[in-house]
């Protein structure tokens, strides 16, 4: 009876070890920022000595000389790994996509995103029967009407935001925010095409969009982004994930509701396609690219808002289908693709980054051809003129939503695991367990 009361006491300690590190429901986050012990957030907090902690933020395209040290010896770090793939940028050619030279972008070389090539772990489709709230470009005057209307409808939305936009409309970001309790992602300082950009420019590009983010609420790290004009491909999509623990997330349908203040669409035009998408099959769930941009892309929203209820889908805040698991009607479970995997951070926080290349081993590179002017804001704005590049004057029409695009293999995944997490401590355990069975036996 002594031994199996010892074998009994083994198994008991072997369960509490195991329960004591396996990862609980709780722990499956729902919410847009990390937690609070994710490895991210040092690459945010500043160091009040340091000659950068108070420094404004870039008025214009981030200067990849004076970026945070922290942030280059993270990104060092995840290239001398091999995790950032030695792609070339890509190069613009008036009224045409970005190309690469004689590389196919359709490639797992590439796997550029503007030409529908899915790069494993990037978010594209909803659950099925479901609707992600979401809208890009924000926060501008006319966000006032869409937060009102949201708050109204006890409804809660993705706000992919630029920096620039953060900056200049600090009382729309604090509705979204704290009165709405909505979620933000990134969606870059300036809105530029980002496989346009140098390692380092992409580095500003997000990297300062988070930490104005960080510091205006209260130390929260978003987890997930979507490129300007879904401009993205393995070289990008890595940097974001590997240097920031940034999900992807694109779309499989596009109002093109950018277009209306230039009369390239028309109010019927929008609600016509919302009306066939929301009357369509729900498999899959809908990420239908849609912006807060203007007064008219705003009223298009809501004048078709109510097709989704009659047509029986279930709306949700885009992230709030991915950041943990989403039970839609059919009971399936929906999770982000991809793991997170941080990069060490090895200098100084809030260094001025000038060697950029801080972290010894790999470079980061610095800006070259076809990265961003300096010179010229690329935000997207209310008043922005038809030309201007952050105008959506040549966003790309992403419709399809199929599942036979091109996919590339080199989404980047952690095969690490803590040492709590491989079995060794259930196992010591059990031994301590199983010899005290022997000796009272």
């Amino acid at each position: 009876m002594r031994f199996f009361l010892s074998v009994l006491l083994a198994t008991s300690y072997a369960l509490t070890a195991v329960l004591a590190h396996a990862p609980s429901k709780t722990q499956r986050r729902d919410t847009w920022y990390h937690d609070e012990d994710h490895p991210v957030h040092a690459l945010f907090r500043r160091d009040p000595a340091s000659p950068t902690a108070s420094a404004a933020y870039p008025s214009h395209s981030p200067d990849p000389s004076n970026l945070p040290q922290a942030w280059i010896d993270a990104l060092n770090a995840a290239m001398a790994s091999g995790k950032i793939p030695d792609l070339p940028q890509s190069t613009m050619n008036p009224g045409r996509d970005p190309t690469y030279g004689s590389l196919d972008p359709n490639s797992p070389q590439v796997c550029s995103t503007t030409y529908q090539c899915k790069i494993d772990g990037d978010i594209w489709d909803g659950p099925n029967g479901t609707v992600g709230a979401g809208f890009d470009d924000g926060p501008l005057p006319p966000s006032t009407k869409l937060y009102s209307f949201l708050k109204q409808n006890n409804l809660h939305a993705t706000h992919f935001m630029i920096g620039l936009n953060i900056v200049q409309y600090r009382t729309q970001f604090d509705i979204a925010v704290n009165t709405n309790e909505d979620d933000i992602a990134v969606h870059t300082w300036t809105h530029p095409y980002m496989t346009t950009l140098s390692n380092l420019q992409v580095l500003g590009e997000l990297g300062w969009t988070m930490q104005i983010i960080h510091d205006l609420t209260g130390g929260r790290v978003p987890r997930f982004w979507r490129p300007p004009y879904g401009d993205s491909d393995v070289r990008v999509h890595a940097i974001a994930l590997e240097v920031f623990g940034l999900t992807t997330i694109m779309w499989n349908y596009d109002t093109n509701d950018w277009a209306l203040e230039s009369g390239g669409t028309s109010m019927a035009a929008i609600k016509k396609s919302l009306q066939k998408w929301y009357g369509g099959s729900k498999s899959p769930g809908l990420i239908i690219l849609e912006h807060e941009l203007s007064d008219q892309s705003v009223e298009a929203y809501i004048d078709a808002f109510p097709l989704i209820a009659q047509n029986g889908w279930d709306v949700e805040s885009v992230v709030r289908l991915f950041g943990g698991a989403y039970k839609n009607t059919s009971g399936a479970d929906a999770e982000v693709g991809g793991s997170i995997l941080v990069a060490e951070v090895g200098g100084t926080i809030g260094g001025d980054g000038s060697d950029g290349n801080a972290g010894g081993a790999g470079n980061a590179d610095t800006a070259g051809a076809g990265g961003g002017n300096d010179s010229t804001p690329n935000v997207m704005a209310a008043n922005a003129s038809p030309n201007s590049p952050g105008s959506h004057t040549t966003e790309p029409t992403h419709t399809s939503g199929t599942s036979n695009a091109p996919t590339s293999p080199n989404a980047q995944k952690s095969s690490s695991a803590p040492w709590y997490g491989t079995g060794i401590v259930p196992w010591i355990m059990s031994l301590v367990g199983l010899v005290f069975a022997g000796l009272t036996f």
